[in-house]
């Protein structure tokens, strides 16, 4: 039992929470609506199966910074008790049979988005712009950004006008990433400084982040907003993405102007997020 949960906590079971709901979302807008639960399911567990895998390669990675940072004690030790072979095992056969599962059931474009959200993350963001910029997080935001396309292609395999629906989706996730995981760094200071990687409170100090967050966070109203205007969604998602977007930067004002309550934002930030996709979900089923 403690080796499972071991190889759950290294899969990150909160990231793969925020994955599969995005990618849900991708998924109703596609269908205006929810498709088959065959499609639904299948294209969810090829992004579920994806995620987890790619975190365990990202743990992998990362094991000698994580050693360094306190808040990360639980999840060193769990690699500890699962082992670094058997966990690149546990990632590769995940990763492999998402990968095989969208290619042969869902569709080459879904398969390739995939590939491209793995790659991002463990590849270009781990391994490059975690370590080598404090603008990481904002290109690093892409795999992050990603499952709401890929459960949109997984109902629409060819590209076309109507992608531009999801992309706007896309757009608020990336705009959304840079202050939540700045508001992150700037609590976890001391950590992320121990454990060497190059933060923006490290590099540029956080009178710097905290003009950085407050700017992003401006953009992620009018951004939320879009699905309410094009006719997606209906006064009622307005009202929610209005009251969620003015808490959220009540919030960010408060944390600019006293320069502390960086983690009430993190935290925050993640229930903005998540609010958001599902209020759209809920609305284009049940309301518009």
């Amino acid at each position: 039992m403690k080796y499972l949960k071991a190889v759950i906590s290294l899969s990150k079971p909160n990231i793969i929470l925020s994955v599969g709901l995005t990618g849900f979302t991708g998924i109703v807008i596609a269908h205006s609506g929810v498709p088959s639960l065959q499609i639904t399911l299948l294209s969810l567990l090829c992004l579920i199966f994806s995620a987890a895998g790619s975190a365990m390669v990202n743990n992998l990675i990362e094991r000698e910074n994580d050693e360094l940072m306190e808040r990360l004690e639980d999840r060193v030790k769990a690699l500890k008790l699962v082992g670094i072979k058997n966990l690149s095992m546990i990632a590769a056969f995940l990763i492999t049979i998402s990968l095989a599962l969208s290619a042969i059931y869902i569709n080459l474009l879904n398969c390739s988005l995939i590939l491209l959200a793995i790659l991002s993350y463990t590849v270009y963001y781990t391994l490059f712009l975690k370590r080598s910029s404090p603008f990481g997080t904002v290109l690093g935001g892409i795999p992050g950004a990603l499952p709401v396309i890929i459960g949109y292609s997984s109902i629409q395999p060819e590209l076309s006008i109507g992608y531009l629906d999801i992309i706007v989706l896309f757009l608020f996730m990336m705009v959304w990433q840079p202050p939540h995981f700045w508001a992150l760094a700037q609590h976890l200071l001391d950590d992320y400084e121990k454990g060497g990687f190059p933060t923006m409170p490290i590099v540029y100090g956080q009178e710097f982040t905290n003009y950085l967050i407050l700017i992003y966070s401006l953009a992620l109203l009018p951004i939320s907003l879009y699905f309410w205007i094009v006719g997606i969604c209906s006064n009622f998602y307005a009202v929610m993405a209005i009251i969620l977007g003015l808490s959220f930067l009540y919030l960010v004002f408060l944390s600019f102007k006293e320069k502390k309550h960086y983690k009430r934002v993190f935290l925050f930030s993640i229930l903005y997020m998540l609010l958001i996709n599902i209020f759209i979900s809920v609305d284009i089923i049940f309301i518009n």
